[in-house]
């Protein structure tokens, strides 16, 4: 399935996963963790219309998702 899906929903899983770190390494405030809350109300909503639009089941489009973001910034 990695192989279908679109990289616009893998870039902003990435976005996200970078949110995550950036927001930790912040603390644990509100202000630090708000780009992230954001940023994966994003990528669910995006998630959710491309499986709706394509018929996939829409919790394995996003396992596929966050394994090809996490695979992908993976060093070489």
């Amino acid at each position: 399935m990695a192989d279908e899906l679109p990289e616009s929903l893998i870039e902003l899983q990435r976005e996200v996963n970078r949110a995550r770190d950036a927001a930790a390494a912040a603390g644990y405030s509100p202000e630090a963790w708000r780009p992230w809350v954001e940023a994966a109300a994003v990528v669910q909503n995006a998630i959710s219309e491309y499986a709706a639009a394509t018929g996939a089941d829409r919790f394995e489009m996003e396992q596929a998702v966050l394994k090809a973001a996490r695979e992908g910034s993976r060093p070489a």
